[in-house]
């Protein structure tokens, strides 16, 4: 696919990766918004535009929302072209490459907490976890079963008479299992920590992206009860449902 090139609005792209203010003009909504909220896309050396995460990659970039919806709007508006000022490439599965580099900086970000001795991997590791009290979220396998789920909230709430802050869980066993570097991850618990936040801040993003949520207040989902792909549920319904 080949977006052409249109007249571009003044400030539509950045000056490099360095121009990084608190907000930047979003390409689709002409809104401005916190970077936080955005993800900034360059040029790569084949003309092929490139997801720019960490916001770090040399040269011009334009930013937009961080939604599956948004980018969706950026590629039928031609945004990319405009922005640039020239042709870009687009792969047909953009949209789904720019969701798995998301999903891989979370992998990324929890294979760092876990390093850091900030992940209890383990029913029983977590659960001994919780007397620490410095327990800020549960994490479980995409495939995990229900009864597992619910015990380990009922052992939670054993210890803190409230349900947990977040809890992770999208992410399959083979994926816990290689970013933690050890076999059949099916429950976790995360510990505090900046790594952790690091990790819980990426999944939220990663939400965003795929719910359109701006301000998601949690990063759930229930196993083996919702749609591939979906991230949120509240943690009331996932006990209820399971």
């Amino acid at each position: 696919m080949i977006a052409q090139a249109e007249r571009a609005p003044v400030e539509e792209s950045d000056r490099g990766p360095h121009d990084r203010e608190r907000a930047r003009l979003c390409a689709v909504t002409r809104t401005m918004q916190p970077v936080s909220q955005l993800i900034r896309f360059v040029v790569g050396p084949n003309g092929e535009a490139v997801p720019d995460l960490k916001s770090k990659l040399p040269g011009r970039g334009i930013w937009v929302t961080a939604t599956r919806a948004a980018l969706g709007e950026a590629i039928k508006r031609k945004a990319f072209a405009r922005g640039f000022k020239r042709e870009v490439s687009l792969p047909a599965d953009f949209i789904d490459r720019t969701d798995q580099l998301l999903q891989r900086s979370v992998l990324d970000a929890l294979a760092i907490a876990g390093k850091a001795g900030l992940v209890a991997a383990g029913f029983s590791r977590a659960e001994t976890a919780f007397s620490g009290g410095q327990v800020v979220a549960l994490l479980h396998a995409a495939e995990a079963s229900p009864q597992g789920v619910r015990k380990l909230v009922a052992a939670w709430r054993r210890q803190r008479e409230d349900a947990p802050p977040f809890v992770v869980g999208f992410l399959t066993s083979s994926q816990l299992d290689l970013a933690l570097n050890r076999p059949n991850v099916v429950h976790a618990a995360l510990l505090a920590g900046p790594a952790s936040e690091t990790f819980l801040a990426r999944c939220r993003r990663l939400e965003r992206f795929r719910t359109g949520d701006q301000h998601p207040a949690a990063v759930v989902a229930a196993p083996n009860s919702i749609p591939a792909g979906t991230v949120i549920a509240s943690s009331i319904e996932m006990e209820a449902n399971g």
